[in-house]
């Protein structure tokens, strides 16, 4: 059982002679098997907070830990492997290589520790868990975007995490495969008993997801959330 912990987090950035506070100070616990949406305007600091949660991006103050681990205390290799084995990136744009298939688009993430072909049996479970058992040998630009989506999720997955980062993730789709996608990514973290964070805009999205918070001038509110 782990938890993910933020404890004072600040970034600012230069713009010119001015300085932008971007988060101010950003505290929280969530322990596995918990969801949280963030929502807040446009600008707001969301992905720059998702990118210091994901170790992506080093705070200007405060501390990031997962259990123990502070992933800004290890060096640059260490941090890389932090990221690949214990955190699951899903973005508003799926990443995914045009040439590969999406059963090898899936496997990307085991490439770093040196044996895909012993993680290809999971990656059919996922693909299968995420209804594109049928499409493993179909490249993206075969996909529709909803189907892409989920190949990013089963990716996303195929190390198993700890932690799973959403930036987004159904800002691209029209209302009924948004609202698929978000339903598919709260069961398969139930299933697993992740950490997910999902960043989005819309208040019916945030709606599936356990905890609800709000990002606006640096600071986190939480909101009455769902409890399912």
């Amino acid at each position: 059982m782990s938890t993910f912990t933020a404890a004072n987090i600040r970034k600012q950035y230069k713009m010119g002679d001015q300085t932008l506070d971007v988060l101010t100070d950003i505290s929280f616990d969530i322990r596995s098997g918990e969801s949280v949406a963030i929502m807040g305007p446009s600008g707001c600091g969301k992905s720059t907070l998702l990118n210091i949660l994901g170790a992506l991006e080093k705070p200007d103050g405060g501390q990031v830990k997962l259990g123990e681990t502070d992933p800004f205390a290890l060096n640059e290799r260490a941090v890389a492997q932090f990221r690949n084995r214990n955190i699951g990136f899903i973005f508003q744009e799926h990443h995914l290589l045009p040439q590969c298939t999406v059963l090898e688009n899936v496997l990307i993430p085991t490439l770093v520790n040196g044996d895909p072909q012993a993680e290809e049996g999971r990656a059919r479970e996922l693909l299968d868990r995420v209804g594109l058992s049928q499409r493993i040998e179909h490249r993206p630009a075969e996909l529709s975007g909803g189907e892409r989506q989920r190949v990013a999720i089963a990716r996303a997955l195929i190390n198993e995490p700890d932690v799973l980062l959403a930036d987004e993730p159904t800002g691209n789709l029209d209302e009924q495969t948004a609202d698929g996608i978000a339903d598919l990514l709260r069961d398969v973290q139930r299933d697993a008993q992740t950490i997910l964070i999902v960043v989005t805009h819309s208040a019916e999205i945030a709606s599936r997801f356990g905890r609800q918070w709000r990002l606006a001038e640096g600071r986190m509110q939480e909101l009455a959330g769902a409890t399912s």
